[in-house]
């Protein structure tokens, strides 16, 4: 069940030690390293953000296990992990390696970021997964669930929420620079690979890439070329579209500054698509209902090219990616992915505000491994709520398959539930392959 903040909650905590304990509801992390034990870490993916998070596991403890689908990628992280065993499934390498591993990454296509974080979780390993936390919304409270039941430390890739600029906003943003906020506008430039189409034409299957373990708990389907090692993003059955794929940034900020957890309703206008692949662009309305310290909010989410108006931005050209916070006495305009580059617009003065700084993002996880407070980003408490508000756009958009406005989604947040669209309960909880255990 989703954990409401009260105001006198969320002001206390805020006024106390800043965004870092609010986030993370003032939970300390289990002590379970000394400060100079080295973190044994295994890695599942190694290519793309995969790269980047290894090299940060290995400055930051040791690589004892990585773990690839695509031989190639593995022998290249072999390369620079030697000493590390290598793994083409997840499950065999938990397995065997279960007694000497403290924590693992996960950066694989969307669809296979549920299956090892929770069985490695369920093994007492912290975890730190890429982002969107998860293909599916269920997926997403599962891993807030088995996060707190077994104790461990977890985190989200999203970076931004360790930059100072993106929690001096929300900081700014709960103090109420900007009076009664009624609306935030969300853009991005992507997607930026194909979508909108029909399945590629059935190929070999290349030598070097285990096909059967790519597709994972995923219904089976012919290799093609379009999908291995980029362009799943835009096929339902895999990824999350451009919502899932950059929302985890550009949403994120007012995210933490509004409390925009649990919305009510959601519409989506779209391109139109053909239920396998997502469309060429969407525009998307949330509703969230008033809470004990902010108005009811109304956010919207365009992506494929879709913009919001220059008037909305006061003459202002929203190029590229950003976000827009509109209240009774301001904007708040972030022409960043992240958040964290931020100018305000109106007659409006910034008081100085308080909030925790981050040493890091990978290091929020580590130093908490080793006892220190709970990372931002962590599923129970942010990553999961974040993850679920946003997936639960692509369920409007899921509805939205002929060109216009598709069926608005009345969603109950409690019982993970479209009340009035029972047909797109698939999209919120699929069916898995045999031989991945992701229930609860």
């Amino acid at each position: 069940m989703p954990q409401r903040t009260t105001r006198r909650d969320f002001l206390q905590a805020t006024a106390a030690t800043g965004i870092g304990f609010w986030v993370a509801g003032g939970v300390q992390a289990r002590e379970s390293k000394s400060p100079n034990e080295k973190i044994q870490i295994a890695c599942v993916g190694c290519g793309g953000k995969g790269s980047s998070d290894s090299a940060d596991s290995g400055n930051h403890g040791v690589v004892v296990a990585i773990c690839d689908v695509d031989e190639k990628t593995l022998n290249a992280a072999a390369a620079r992990f030697p000493k590390a065993k290598r793994y083409f499934d997840f499950r065999k390498m938990l397995e065997e390696m279960e007694k000497s591993i403290d924590a693992v990454t996960v950066s694989t296509p969307d669809h296979t970021h549920a299956a090892p974080a929770l069985m490695a979780m369920r093994m007492g390993k912290h975890a730190f997964v890429q982002k969107p936390l998860t293909r599916t919304i269920y997926e997403a409270r599962l891993l807030g669930q088995v996060a707190r039941e077994k104790n461990v430390v977890t985190e989200m890739g999203n970076q931004g929420t360790a930059m100072p600029g993106l929690r001096r906003a929300a900081a700014l943003l709960r103090k109420g620079v900007l009076g009664k906020v009624s609306e935030v506008h969300v853009w991005t430039n992507r997607p930026i690979w194909p979508q909108g189409g029909e399945r590629p034409k059935e190929a070999p299957v290349p030598e070097h890439l285990k096909w059967d373990l790519w597709i994972g708990p995923a219904p089976m389907r012919p290799y093609g070329l379009g999908y291995h090692p980029f362009a799943w993003r835009g096929w339902w059955d895999f990824g999350t579209g451009a919502l899932g794929d950059m929302a985890c940034h550009t949403f994120n900020m007012p995210f933490a500054g509004l409390d925009l957890r649990d919305p009510v309703s959601v519409q989506a206008e779209t391109s139109g698509h053909n239920q396998d692949s997502f469309p060429k662009w969407s525009i998307i309305e949330f509703q969230f209902p008033a809470n004990d310290w902010r108005g009811p909010v109304k956010v919207v989410w365009y992506d494929g090219g879709k913009r919001p108006s220059k008037e909305l931005l006061d003459g202002k050209d929203p190029v590229g990616s950003g976000c827009l916070v509109i209240g009774e006495k301001g904007k708040l305009y972030s022409p960043n992915d992240y958040g964290a580059e931020f100018e305000v617009l109106g007659n409006v003065t910034l008081p100085e505000v308080e909030f925790t700084k981050s040493p890091g993002h990978f290091e929020e996880w580590i130093r908490a491994i080793k006892g220190g407070p709970a990372p931002m980003s962590n599923f129970p408490d942010y990553a999961g709520p974040l993850t679920e508000t946003i997936l639960l756009g692509n369920l409007a958009v899921w509805a939205a398959s002929e060109p216009g406005k598709g069926k608005k989604i009345e969603w109950d947040a409690k019982q993970l539930k479209a009340t009035n669209a029972p047909e797109v309960q698939h999209i919120v909880k699929p069916t898995y392959r045999e031989g991945y255990t992701l229930d609860v």
